[in-house]
């Protein structure tokens, strides 16, 4: 490698030992980002094709995760302060290749670095072609406020709603470090390495801070760093990267994914971003530093899975994302049988590398429901991956249920394939009706029971228990088990999900409200937290709130029919009838945006295309849509034809029901003796 120095922008890359200056600050980059930024400047200005670098970092074809050419790519712009989205040296032209656009300094010793770049080899290899990069626009303001306290205004700022209800809130199918030492809450690069410097016991001779180059922009800082400060207990798990060569496999990497999410979330001192906001970014060309930014972490963990027969080897790095630096990688070589124990070796290395002193038995809470069955574990794996995959359209997956089904069978003690497949059975339920329906829950109810027995320190098993209790409106029941589960996992996404919903159900407002907060924290991505956020805020009469938890919605998933639907409900709580004939127009195919139609239209002086609405609902549904039918005739000022609906919806056990105590669709009716009977009988908690 030539010892000539590259100078470019005020940096100074030393080739030979790999160190990058600028602004007196000064890191040490890997051998292949050095390559490949040389390549790059030898060739500013031009095209330089995925091809030829792979070719020139791995002429024998060999490449792995962790100098696969994504991962040195954003290893370089996260040292250069560079972004995908608005790149400053370093160009993604979408499957092509990448471009050096950055302004070379007059004074540069490129010669030789040019010249020896010209003599290697660039014959292009035949590699796969990446998709298209995805750039996720940054967090918006209404995002940020979805998150933040609420701060009521003056009295007469929301408007008074005419008595109003939502449909109820199914549990949805989506599912979701102690202290880490943050090295640089400082903007500029230069505090950030002499922060890390006086952390790893190196002493700094100087530290020299200069204006940053453009408005907003450190120098040397990644461009989210400038204004980004992360809770420094955070860290994102991304999909590890199948590279096993058979993508029949990815079902196996992604699930060891989740296993390890869902581990380390299993550590109270450490806050994990959740499941679905970390499989976001799957397949995506994005730097790290907007990874962090999007799901306001302080650390990433990303790694790679390679499985033949009964072995595997996963690898796995460690980035502190506000700064970019490397702070632990390690590869694993296990048979299957060890995979449990291994998810303690890599919770513990990660804990170590980020200094957190874990409390109590972590080994023990990490493995808690696990099995050492190899195929068991496959099965889980495979069962797990197909859970994830539903769309808002269907509540079943034969395969998952059959998967699951497979995991027991190999192992009757395998508690978490039990949960899994009581909260899968409860899913299906939905879809189905009569007495089959109640045979379903039965046996979801008895797998419930069985993880619980089997593992009593389960979070998952008490939290299926708690969705069926719910879901049978014993509500007393429910609240013990929920109350279980947020003490086994506080930190856990779908808990606290599940949780804040029932509590807002229950009349708890602020209490369920803060959950379903802390919930779309850990999971800002997820739309179904979001969602369920959302219809915590209606029921709290917070409109304008909900209104921003919907927009987010259906901002993040243009297609998820209930984002519309929540966002017609609440426009017509406000008593914006053509808004909300609007949004529920867009879905009109989904159910509740059929219920809300039929309110909408009535508002609107359509009485015949509110009577079709619910004669639509009413085809497809049946009895089933008991309470449906109650909130719709209270709205239409059909009283009497409202409470025989519910008493109804009653006599069936309409799990709807359970949201009658805090349904302002129903305020119209809340001074009746029926309906203050009903209400009694249902057993609400004080």
């Amino acid at each position: 490698m030539s010892s000539r120095k590259l100078r470019f922008d005020g940096w100074v890359l030393d080739p030979e030992s790999g160190d990058l200056e600028r602004a007196g600050a000064r890191m040490r980059l890997q051998e292949q980002p050095v390559q490949v930024l040389r390549e790059l400047v030898a060739h500013a200005g031009s095209v330089v094709t995925r091809e030829q670098l792979i070719a020139l970092l791995w002429p024998k074809g060999v490449v792995d995760f962790d100098t696969g050419l994504n991962t040195v790519i954003r290893k370089l712009r996260s040292a250069l302060g560079d972004t995908s989205e608005t790149p400053r040296y370093i160009e993604t032209l979408p499957r092509r290749g990448y471009r050096f656009i950055g302004v070379l300094d007059p004074d540069r010793e490129v010669a030789s670095a040019v010249s020896a770049a010209a003599a290697v080899s660039l014959a292009p290899r035949v590699t796969p072609a990446p998709s298209a990069p995805s750039n996720p626009e940054p967090p918006s303001a209404a995002e940020a406020a979805l998150v933040a306290p609420h701060k009521p205004g003056p009295p007469d700022e929301t408007p008074t709603p005419a008595a109003i209800t939502t449909p109820p809130v199914r549990p949805l199918p989506l599912q979701a470090v102690a202290p880490i030492a943050v090295l640089a809450a400082a903007a500029s690069l230069t505090v950030a390495y002499a922060l890390w410097r006086t952390h790893s016991g190196a002493s700094v001779t100087s530290v020299r801070i200069e204006a940053p180059s453009r408005p907003g922009l450190a120098e040397g800082a990644p461009t989210n760093a400038v204004g980004f400060s992360p809770p420094p207990h955070s860290i994102a798990v991304l999909p590890f990267v199948n590279i096993s060569g058979d993508k029949e496999q990815e079902y196996f990497s992604d699930g060891l994914t989740e296993e390890l999410l869902n581990s380390l979330s299993r550590i109270n001192e450490l806050q994990v971003a959740g499941r679905t906001s970390s499989f976001f970014f799957k397949g995506k060309d994005v730097d790290l530093g907007t990874v962090a930014h999007r799901l306001n972490v302080a650390a990433v963990l990303e790694g790679s899975v390679r499985r033949s027969a009964n072995m595997v080897r996963i690898t796995a790095q460690l980035t502190n994302a506000t700064t970019g630096f490397h702070l632990w990688s390690q590869t694993y070589d296990r048979s299957l049988g060890d995979v449990l124990a291994l998810q303690t070796e890599i919770a513990d290395a990660v804990a170590a590398a980020l200094k957190v002193t874990m409390l109590g038995d972590v080994a023990a809470k990490i493995e808690l429901g696990g099995t050492r069955n190899p195929a068991a574990l496959d099965a889980y794996l495979r069962a797990t991956n197909a859970h994830f995959t539903l769309s808002d359209k269907s509540h079943e997956s034969p395969v998952a249920l059959a998967a699951y089904s497979e995991a027991v069978r190999l192992d009757p003690k395998f508690t978490l394939a039990l949960a899994g497949q009581s909260m899968a059975l409860n899913q299906y339920a939905a879809s189905i009706t009569g007495r089959a329906k109640h045979d379903v829950l039965d046996r979801a109810l008895i797998d419930a029971r069985e993880a619980i027995a089997l593992t009593p320190e389960l979070a998952e098993g008490h939290l299926a228990l708690a969705v069926l209790f719910e879901r049978s409106l014993d509500f007393a029941q429910a609240t013990t088990e929920y109350n279980r589960a947020l003490a086994l996992a506080p930190g856990n996404a779908r808990v606290l999900r599940d949780y804040g919903q029932f509590a807002v159900c229950m009349g708890r407002a602020d209490e369920g409200i803060s959950a379903a907060r802390r919930a779309a924290v850990l999971d800002p991505l997820n739309p179904g937290g979001l969602t369920v956020l959302g219809y915590a805020l209606f029921f709290a009469r917070r409109y304008d709130e909900a209104l921003t938890a919907f927009q987010r919605v259906i901002s993040l998933s243009p297609d998820y029919s209930v984002g519309y639907a929540g966002r017609g409900f609440v426009y017509y709580a406000l008593g914006d009838f053509q808004s909300a004939r609007s949004s529920c127009e867009a879905k009109s195919g989904f159910e509740w945006s059929q219920a809300c139609l039929a309110m909408v239209y009535d508002k609107l002086g359509r009485h015949k295309d509110a009577e079709s609405a619910l004669a639509g609902l009413k085809a497809s549904r049946g009895d089933s849509g008991a309470y449906d039918y109650a909130y719709i005739n209270a709205q239409w000022g059909n009283g009497s034809k409202a409470l025989e609906w519910l008493e109804t919806a009653l006599r069936l056990r309409d799990d709807g029901l359970e949201v009658l105590k805090t349904d302002p669709l129903l305020d119209a009716l809340r001074n009746e003796p029926r309906f203050q009977a009903i209400e009694r009988e249902l057993k609400f908690p004080n």
